[in-house]
């Protein structure tokens, strides 16, 4: 909670503090939320209604007072409450933004959730025998794959991908369509977010697998248990596997609740209508409760991400449970 705190307030500092301090005035503010050639009444009826008029120290406890107990905005010459939790109406649609953050949220689900299963399960394969094969053709091979995939940009890979599959090959689908519509159709549009984003993931998590396993199976308790007779696999995998898991836990944590705050690049890439999509125009737009809402649930991801990880951190080692 305090963490959230931190980051909403240095976001707001950023667009409302910063803006000021290098000579900005609330006035020159509202002008750029209004058409061209807007008259002085405008600009005072619109500073007004944004709450520019206040210092700023009062702008955020409005803020806050919002996502809490929600708030009266006015919208035109009409006053509309907005129900908690609040983030604000959009300086430039005057739209609600938490409803349009929740309606865009299932697709940055969808794509995240997606891309991680692969990423994960291709980057932990490829490492895993990487480490049990190593300087092998097998090794070097995906070794240079994983180099160029970590190297290649999403902004490359993904216009490549649709290019390709999408316009040459017309194999994929290029608009998005909702896993209740046609869940076909669905994972048809995002096979190609998927398999882009997974390059770019799992040669992460190919070459720490590989890091990983490599010292792991040096170590003691691996040559006890071959000598009590285990199968290899269940060596490889149950010992040592499950203890080279740590590291890799951790980065995944963090990427999945960063991809799950907007995954930005991708999404306008592959015209996505996500979360990352919407923090696009907020920034384009300089709009700020729709930056606020994306920065705040982005960084609720992350410290969620961070609350798993250390649950999983004792499964994955029994170490973890006995301190």
């Amino acid at each position: 909670m305090i963490l959230l705190l931190v980051v909403s307030a240095v976001t707001f500092a950023i667009f409302f503090l910063l803006p000021r301090l290098v000579g900005q005035t609330a006035d020159q503010l509202a002008q750029q939320y209004i058409g061209k050639s807007p008259s002085k009444a405008d600009i005072l009826a619109v500073k007004h209604n944004l709450g520019l008029d206040q210092p700023v120290y009062v702008q955020y406890w409005h803020f806050i007072k919002g996502i809490v107990a929600g708030a009266d905005y006015s919208i035109g010459p009409t006053t509309v409450h907005c129900d908690a939790p609040c983030f604000g109406y959009s300086f430039k649609t005057h739209e609600a933004v938490w409803p349009q953050l929740t309606s865009r949220l299932p697709v940055t689900l969808s794509l995240a959730a997606g891309a991680a299963v692969l990423w994960l399960l291709s980057g932990v394969t490829v490492g895993v025998v990487s480490a049990l094969k190593p300087r092998s053709l097998f090794d070097r091979t995906f070794m240079g794959i994983a180099l160029a995939g970590v190297s290649l940009p999403m902004f490359f890979t993904g216009q490549l991908a649709i290019l390709l599959f999408v316009f040459k090959w017309p194999i994929f689908g290029r608009d998005y369509v909702p896993f209740t519509d046609n869940p076909q159709q669905w994972a048809n549009t995002l096979l190609p977010a998927w398999c882009s984003l997974a390059l770019l993931y799992s040669a992460v998590y190919a070459r720490l697998t590989r890091s990983g396993m490599l010292e792991t199976m040096n170590e003691d308790f691996i040559r006890t248990a071959r000598a009590k007779g285990l199968r290899e696999r269940k060596v490889v995998v149950r010992h040592g596997l499950r203890a080279a898991l740590t590291p890799i836990i951790t980065v995944f944590g963090m990427d999945l609740g960063l991809l799950l705050g907007g995954a930005v690049i991708t999404e306008s890439v592959f015209s996505l209508p996500g979360v990352g999509q919407y923090a696009v125009q907020g920034i384009t737009d300089n709009d700020l409760p729709k930056i606020l809402g994306v920065t705040l649930l982005a960084a609720a991801f992350v410290v969620i991400a961070n609350l798993l990880v250390d649950l999983l951190y004792a499964a994955a080692d029994p170490r973890v449970r006995l301190s």
